[in-house]
């Protein structure tokens, strides 16, 4: 990643404040496009919209920056000295606002750093230093930073993004009320779940207020969001935390992450797209699109681990007459996780058969894929049997543990996990010859700090950070082999560690628990890597196991797990391809072929997911405006946005009727509909 480089280049204004001039009534405004935040007398601040139609954001100045101790909060800082300096740096022109107070009672000051753009307007970064120039140790538990009160008078008060990951696998949007507490933090929440995306985006009709920060590696904060019992003040922030007791020693300086603060109107989707637009700007570089990424995908999970090659082989030509393109061989073929090549139970003739039925995939003119857990490894493994000194230790010198597999993960940085890594992508896609590579696993998103003193760090604390230097070796040695090798992460059920984006070329809804998150992970993988194929994962996975409709309309790759002729005996359920689902299964792979809305853009500005009814979702393909419709049940009008020639048809395409036409000036069309409708307006 690159560094942020800072040059300063002209002060505009010094004031210093001296101790005999009042400065009770002193306050600075800072403006960035919509978006206000007031200083005052003591560094509490209040952030308010300019915009017309916006309603109160907080209710007067509130301590949003300040040091969590063990028995009070440090928040009131007198008001000493403040700079204005224009500055450039990889974010662009812009002005920096610093601040200085001092709290007399402990001696600690408060340096307050505020930053603005003009190429990202409605934006504004924090970052604070705590100088203890007392002669006394002060201690402290954590740091707040853009810690708001939110208010609304909307129902529900607020929705809200949430970028954590836990084992409960939850919507990562989610209506916000009375009660509502959920602490984010982006380290381990589990033994295998952790990492996400480092953005709060909390909404209302009004307006959206996003806070996050700008690092371009993980960090181990969190991002607390909290509505207490009977009240609809929503309270957000950006926390370290700090083994405790944790002391500033006289002379010493504590300092935060750089913040920030983000106003947007909609839902989050727009403050996520702009937070993409930034970390790009600060050298994230995310992967170009690969086009055979948008290609359908049938898996051969839907036989589970004890599938026999003879049910793979006699599935793919169904596979191949239904127009689908990929065949993904999943768990199960290999000895053990670690030990990656093929057990005698499923291959007797051993890696040469494995090699056969890639040869036979690629003769039905199909790609093909291969499962993989990357970072883990049986106890029981040869690879650490030889070499224990591989897994990952945790502070009291316990391996951390993989629950799925029953496995450990492997140290990150470890040179002797990285050359087993590159051996296997080796072994993979050069000795098997398959086409893509299906990372999957929770554990994949984030690690633990690493205490194996052979993982080449200074610090534990830096393995999570490290984790995507990880990915990128994986990433860029499949693209070397080959330069069209498709590399999914599927991290079974968290939100994707966005620092994991960059080495992977198809995201995945990933072991979704309803067809709201194929549709809501979608809505937000389109705001963050609008480019990247994102993957609707099996229908069989979505509500009543059929709803290609959820994949189809926000513009997913679509894919499944059906078995065909029969089941095997041993597995969980059945996904047999009856006649029935056959027909459904062809009108739907048939329709995806001809449309591929997949490759096109998608339009997330045009509707709130949360307040809007019913569900929209839009796709731009040409001139051609395709509506997805959401409901258990509707019936009356919808307004269509995005509307710019004077006259649309409107086509319900997946039943093939007319529904007539609609103008710009008179958008409005009723429709009665159950599940869903899709709908297409092009210009007359």
């Amino acid at each position: 990643m690159k560094t942020l480089k800072k040059y300063w280049t002209k002060t505009f204004l010094l004031l210093a404040i001296s101790g005999s001039w009042s400065c009770a009534e002193k306050e600075t405004i800072i403006s960035s496009g919509d978006l206000t935040l007031r200083v005052n007398h003591q560094l509490h601040t209040s952030l308010q919209s300019t915009k017309t139609d916006a309603k109160g954001l907080m209710e007067g100045f509130q301590p949003t920056e300040y040091l969590i101790l063990s028995e009070e909060n440090l928040t009131d800082f007198d008001l000493s000295a403040y700079e204005e300096t224009s500055i450039t740096t990889t974010l662009g022109e812009g002005v920096r606002h610093s601040f200085s107070g001092k709290n007399t009672a402990t001696g600690i000051t408060k340096q307050l750093v505020l930053t603005v753009y003009e190429a990202f307007p409605n934006f504004i970064t924090t970052q604070v230093r705590y100088v203890n120039e007392s002669d006394q140790p002060l201690t402290y538990k954590s740091w707040i930073n853009n810690g708001y009160h939110l208010i609304s008078q909307d129902e529900p008060p607020f929705w809200a993004f949430q970028g954590s990951s836990s084992g409960a696998r939850a919507d990562w949007i989610k209506p916000v009320n009375s009660g509502f507490y959920q602490d984010n933090y982006l380290g381990m929440n589990s033994s295998d779940y952790g990492g996400g995306i480092p953005v709060t985006d909390i909404w209302n009709r009004s307006a959206g207020i996003a806070i996050g920060h700008t690092a371009t590696a993980p960090k181990l904060v969190s991002l607390p969001t909290e509505m207490k019992v009977n009240e609809r003040s929503l309270r957000v922030g950006v926390r370290e935390d700090f083994d405790y007791p944790s002391y500033l020693a006289p002379g010493d300086t504590l300092q935060t992450l750089e913040t920030f603060v983000m106003l947007h109107s909609g839902d989050y989707y727009n403050g996520l797209q702009q937070y993409s637009e930034v970390m790009q700007a600060k050298g994230i570089s995310l992967p170009p699109a690969e086009p055979a990424a948008f290609e359908p995908i049938w898996c051969a999970w839907g036989y589970e681990r004890d599938f026999t090659l003879a049910e793979v082989l006699g599935t793919l030509p169904k596979v191949k007459a239904l127009g689908i393109k990929w065949a993904v061989l999943d768990d199960g073929f290999q000895q053990a996780e670690g030990d990656w090549h093929t057990n005698q139970q499923k291959f007797p003739g051993g890696d040469e058969q494995m090699k056969d039925l890639v040869k036979t995939i690629h003769s039905h003119g199909l790609k093909a894929k291969l499962w993989w857990a990357p970072l883990a490894a049986d106890p029981g493994s040869k690879l650490l049997t030889n070499h224990p000194d591989m897994r990952l230790y945790l502070e009291d010198w316990a391996p951390q543990y993989i629950t799925w597999w029953d496995a450990y993960y492997l140290s990150p940085t470890h040179a002797k996990t990285i050359a087993h890594t590159q051996e296997v992508v080796d072994l993979f896609l050069n000795e098997w010859d398959f086409d893509g590579l299906k990372m999957d696993g929770q554990h994949m998103n984030a690690v633990a700090p690493d205490h194996n003193p052979l993982s080449g760090l200074e610090d534990p604390t830096l393995a999570p950070e490290k984790l995507p230097e990880f990915f990128r070796i994986i990433y860029e040695q499949a693209r070397d082999i080959k330069p069209d090798a498709v590399v999914e992460n599927c991290p079974c059920g968290t939100c994707m560690s966005f620092f994991n984006m960059p080495h992977m070329n198809q995201a995945v809804s990933s072991d979704p628990t309803s067809s709201w998150q194929i549709r809501l992970k979608g809505k937000t993988y389109k705001a963050l890597i609008p480019q990247t194929a994102y993957y609707g994962d099996h229908v069989e996975l979505s509500d009543g196991g059929n709803d290609f409709a959820s994949s189809f309309g926000v513009g997913a790759v679509l894919g499944t797990k059906f078995t065909w002729p029969a089941d095997n005996p041993t597995a969980s359920a059945s996904y047999l391809l009856t006649p029935e689902k056959e027909r459904v299964w062809a009108q739907w792979f048939d329709l995806y072929n001809q449309k591929m809305l997949s490759k096109e853009t998608y339009l997330g500005g045009l509707y709130d997911i949360g307040y809007d009814l019913p569900e929209t979702h839009v796709i731009q393909k040409g001139d051609t405006l395709h509506y997805a419709f959401y409901a258990a049940a509707w019936d009356g009008p919808v307004t269509l946005r995005g509307l710019t020639a004077d006259t649309y048809v409107i086509n319900d395409y997946f039943h093939e009727v007319s529904l007539g036409t609609v103008t710009k000036e008179a958008p409005e069309l009723k429709l009665k509909f159950s599940n869903f409708i899709l709908i297409e307006a092009y210009p007359k």
